[in-house]
């Protein structure tokens, strides 16, 4: 049975669980900041307005706190955390305000979306939400071939992209920046964009190139214009940015394509986070993609007669890069023995050290330990600013281990952006954290304070809102989130995690 509550002015006939009181309230709209209370009855908002004469079960104290919707966050590695016992109550999201997470990014959601989403419904922190990637599917039928897919072979891939598509991933996710997606040609990615397409959900792409590497920065722009023209999908950006000094200032020229594009009625947006180093693999940053091709990376950075082209053309990506002392290792993968004296260092130190050039010891790295997390840091303020500014771009931290983003994107925005450096106003800056990825995701019910939307809140202090990691400490904790809930549960209280884990799976139109 459906109980129905009527609300009068003044009165609520049925006593809320927890009213947020005297705070200032951001709806996440865009519109400007009023003063109103928040009044929560089970996993809903009941009633905003002056509830000072009201009783709940909870009354928390939110004068000088700004209350927003939770923020949502399009582009995590959360899925490994999620999955494990220890880690599901994604707490560095949750001490941040983020309240929704979308996983499965840069081609690399899994092809089991239905049996993890089942195991969601167990418990975890956040909710979250998958995506269909590219790179698992073709890994599955293709391995780590370079080769053109047969129709057979494309037909198997459509297949399994259509059933993660059924099982409820929110959309089709594509790294063609990495081995295997960089292999795929654009056809291949628009085909199977027509799938997701067909299905109603959305195309997310790591482009092809951010930097110089093969098409250029534009290049990609243009090529992932293109993939949703033909595919007649919506398509979104992925951490948008012009990565190293060879694309810095075309921010300006990305933008205006995007802008005519959008003038044309394409559905185009993008995410952005607020750091001006990347987070990627030093593989992925410094070796030649045919070097990855057939899964033969190890042998062939190995093999004599291969060393002066494989050194050549990693010597010049790592100038796109911006040179050794750009490269800041945050981390040892694989299974070889892991020299912890390396994390926290740049190329250029560890060089020193091993006394040899930096693509030597970048080589002799990959081959101990299989490969490296590194902050990449080759982008400029002016190019940020720029991104940020345009109201298609919201907030996304590509959280992943060993960059501090995972622990301080939305803070960091909050306090550098918005309090600090003033290039955006606050109500703007909720509006890219909430409503917007909302609405561009179809994401139901979240992302706006209204009576009857999910209750989904957080309240943050103003002046002690801050990202606390930092490259050398990335993993501390965000200040100055004093209250978040996540579907009417309190999750953060008095700025310190509560032992729930009252997230949900969310999926299409959900």
């Amino acid at each position: 049975m459906r109980l129905f509550f009527v609300l009068l002015p003044g009165l609520l006939l049925a006593q809320a669980d927890v009213i947020l009181t005297g705070g200032t309230v951001v709806d996440g709209t865009g519109a400007p900041a009023r003063r109103a209370d928040i009044a929560i009855k089970g996993d809903r908002i009941v009633r905003i307005g002056d509830l000072s004469r009201e009783k709940a079960g909870r009354v928390l104290d939110a004068k000088g706190l700004v209350i927003a919707p939770g923020f949502i966050d399009p582009h995590t590695h959360a899925l490994e955390d999620l999955l494990d016992d220890a880690r599901k109550a994604n707490l560095n999201f949750l001490m941040q305000g983020v309240t929704t997470v979308i996983t499965g990014n840069d081609g690399g959601g899994p092809v089991n979306t239905g049996e993890i989403l089942s195991k969601w419904e167990q418990g975890i922190g956040t909710n979250a939400a998958l995506l269909a990637g590219h790179a698992s599917i073709r890994r599955e039928v293709l391995a780590m071939s370079d080769a053109v897919p047969t129709a057979e072979q494309l037909d198997r891939m459509k297949g399994l992209l259509g059933r993660s598509l059924e099982a409820g991933a929110i959309g089709f996710s594509t790294g063609l920046f990495y081995a295997p997606g960089s292999f795929a040609t654009t056809e291949e990615v628009i085909e199977l964009a027509k799938v997701a397409a067909a299905a109603g959900r959305y195309y997310d792409s790591h482009v092809r190139d951010e930097s110089s590497y093969t098409i250029g920065f534009l290049g990609s722009v243009k090529e992932t214009l293109r993939i949703a023209r033909e595919a007649k999908i919506p398509v979104h950006f992925a951490h948008i940015k012009c990565l190293g000094t060879d694309v810095w200032g075309q921010s300006k020229e990305a933008i205006a394509l995007i802008r005519e594009a959008r003038a044309q009625g394409m559905k185009i947006t993008a995410d952005q986070y607020p750091y001006t180093a990347s987070g990627t693999g030093l593989s992925s940053a410094l070796v030649p993609r045919w070097v990855m091709a057939g899964g033969k990376m190890r042998e062939r950075l190995s093999d004599p007669s291969l060393r002066g082209k494989i050194v050549a053309e990693m010597t010049e990506n790592m100038r796109r890069r911006g040179g050794a002392a750009s490269l800041l290792i945050t981390g040892l993968r694989g299974s070889g023995p892991k020299d912890r004296a390396l994390i926290g260092k740049n190329l250029e130190e560890i060089a020193k050290m091993k006394g040899k050039p930096p693509v030597e010891a970048a080589i002799e790295i990959m081959l101990a330990a299989g490969d490296a997390g590194v902050a990449s840091f080759n982008m400029n303020e002016d190019d940020i600013a720029a991104f940020m500014k345009e109201d298609w771009v919201m907030t996304g931290s590509d959280g992943s281990d060993g960059h501090p983003r995972k622990y301080g994107t939305y803070p960091r925005k909050l306090r550098v952006y918005v309090y600090e450096k003033k290039r955006i106003p606050l109500e703007f800056a909720i509006r890219s954290m909430t409503s917007l990825p909302a609405q561009t995701f179809g994401i139901r019910d979240r992302g706006v304070l209204k009576e009857g939307a999910l209750a989904d809140v957080v309240a943050f202090d103003p002046a002690t809102i801050r990202d606390e990691a930092s490259y050398t400490e990335p993993q501390k904790l965000a200040s100055g989130m004093r209250y978040v809930l996540v579907n009417g549960k309190i999750a953060v209280e008095g700025g310190k995690p509560a032992p729930v884990l009252a997230g949900r799976p969310v999926r299409p139109g959900r």
